[in-house]
């Protein structure tokens, strides 16, 4: 079906490591994964289609009234998700946290602290790999949900420091103020990119998605098999964060192949 492409599509060219996962999973459970992820993509993605944060709130806004409406839209992804979520009965107030987390995109506004930048994590990646957990094992799932919170936050983290200079152009600044602080600068002089202090910020950034990720790691040999295509994009976090770390935030992600090897690695024999 012609819908059912686009929102392949929209995976495939907007979140390539899970357009690659969700090959790994089972056939049946693909359309809903695929349906999840281009509704992440869609609404992380506001900011850059917007001038000014009131229509990107409208946006989101939207999408809520869609989701509580559970009618067709004709919106391909939209449509798609809906039936997803029915048919699977993922929580609707999971997606309303997501959108309500997705306004801190819109805005310039600092990053209070830490229990701030990961509790965005949690609504935002966390609960994207949880919610595609339950669509591939709801059962399974429901015990999973700490490793969940710490693969979320690795990967959102992550993927941060790799927007990190898009976001210093529009002055966008995910760094927690206390991480700024305790490295000796502010959201200002990080922005600017000033010295030494703001690189050792994108250093601590990288060290707390490190802890994350080590977390994740130690309980990823106890996850069960059905779950492992929500988690398979973990399997390039640690490569991105290598990059980052050698050659800084304009790092390149790893090339097709290696994330290609990455996730077959750990699709066939977990972790």
């Amino acid at each position: 079906m012609m819908g059912d492409a686009q929102v392949r599509e929209i995976v495939r060219a907007g979140d390539p490591d899970r357009y690659l996962a969700t090959l790994y999973a089972p056939e049946d459970k693909r359309p809903a994964l695929f349906a999840l992820y281009a509704f992440n993509v869609e609404t992380a993605r506001v900011r850059d289609l917007v001038h000014e944060p009131l229509p990107g709130e409208i946006r989101l806004q939207w999408w809520r009234e869609a989701i509580a409406a559970g009618q067709p839209t004709g919106s391909p992804v939209a449509d798609a998700l809906i039936a997803a979520i029915g048919d699977h009965r993922l929580p609707v107030a999971a997606f309303d946290a997501m959108l309500e987390a997705r306004i801190f995109d819109l805005y310039d506004d600092p990053m209070p602290d830490r229990a701030a930048l990961e509790g965005y994590c949690g609504e935002t990646g966390s609960a994207l790999i949880q919610l595609a957990a339950l669509v591939l094992d709801a059962e399974a799932a429901a015990k999973q949900a700490d490793l969940a919170g710490h693969a979320g936050c690795a990967e959102t983290v992550t993927r941060l420091l790799q927007n990190l200079t898009r976001h210093r152009t529009r002055g966008q600044c995910y760094v927690p103020a206390d991480l700024l602080a305790a490295v000796g600068t502010d959201r200002d002089g990080f922005l600017a990119a000033d010295g030494e202090a703001a690189e050792r910020a994108v250093a601590a950034m990288a060290s707390l998605a490190r802890d994350h990720l080590g977390a994740f790691l130690r309980g990823a040999p106890g996850l069960p098999e059905s779950l492992r295509p929500a988690f398979l994009p973990l399997a390039v976090t640690g490569a991105k964060l290598d990059r980052i770390e050698r050659d800084g935030v304009d790092a390149r992600a790893p090339m097709a192949l290696r994330r290609h090897w990455l996730i077959l690695r750990r699709a066939t024999g977990g972790w």
